[in-house]
């Protein structure tokens, strides 16, 4: 099979896992869009000269480069709680799957960005840009096919992001999760106060089956307050109580990311 065919394949086999309900307020909130796909990327850092060097070819290089091809806003952030630091991770959203995946392919082929981009792609050896690069692929839920920018992000006001990745013990579990959201979660953290950016069910990456989520907060202190509200909330006792997603643990392992927007960031 070639690899056209395949990642069509693919592509098609995780989308029929989504569940298809959706609430009234997120039908809103999306208008019924088609669903983004997202490469989200990590660039495992070493303290020192190796950060300026990646800010300066993300920021100035890359992110135009990638806006010219349809894959926007992108996000960069900074990894302030959590293992393995310093890493900056890259949210790259696109409606086109076939854009976002070949899109280091056609940088290679452009002989302006190679210009810009020399200092850190032909870094030496013995002085790397970075320790190693890392992406996984995304689709966006149903319920919420397309990124949604924090208020905060027009005003570039103080922020934080929490990554979070939920890994399932099984495929079933890991579509009843998936359906859980679209069972009444994505209100629950809308009232509880969360400013929801993306919600994404992983298509390649490691540690599958898996799905991905941001939300965004003003600070710590406001992440701690909405997550005690939402946790509080009866709505989400009661979703958490049901048969349907009790019957057993259908999350086996939370991944949680406390991030903050580089000065590039464009989310």
């Amino acid at each position: 099979m070639d690899r056209r065919n395949f990642l069509a394949s693919s592509l098609a086999a995780s989308a029929m896992t989504l569940a298809s309900g959706t609430s009234e307020a997120v039908g809103q909130a999306s208008g019924g869009k088609a669903r983004e796909y997202y490469e989200l990327r990590k660039y495992y850092l070493r303290s020192g000269p190796q950060g300026k060097l990646t800010d300066t070819y993300v920021g100035d290089v890359l992110i135009p480069a990638l806006n010219r091809m349809g894959i926007a806003p992108v996000g960069a952030f900074r990894l302030e709680y959590g293992p393995e630091t310093p890493t900056l991770y890259l949210l790259l959203p696109c409606s086109n799957v076939e854009t976002l995946v070949t899109a280091e392919l056609k940088l290679a082929q452009d002989a302006a960005f190679l210009k810009a981009a020399e200092p850190f792609w032909n870094a030496p050896a013995i002085t790397p840009a970075f320790v190693r690069a890392e992406s996984s692929l995304h689709i966006a839920f149903e319920g919420w096919p397309k990124l949604v920018l924090p208020p905060a992000t027009a005003t570039n006001a103080k922020r934080i992001f929490h990554l979070r990745t939920y890994e399932s013990p099984s495929n079933y579990d890991h579509v009843r999760k998936v359906e859980m959201f679209h069972s009444g979660e994505f209100d629950i953290f809308a009232k509880a106060g969360a400013k929801q950016v993306f919600y994404g069910d992983t298509l390649i990456g490691t540690r599958t089956p898996s799905l991905t989520y941001m939300l965004s907060f003003a600070d710590m202190n406001e992440l701690n307050t909405v997550w005690d509200a939402f946790r509080a909330a009866p709505e989400w006792k009661k979703l958490a109580a049901s048969p349907r997603f009790s019957f057993e643990a259908i999350v086996s392992d939370v991944s949680n990311l406390v991030l903050s927007p580089a000065p590039y960031s464009q989310i």
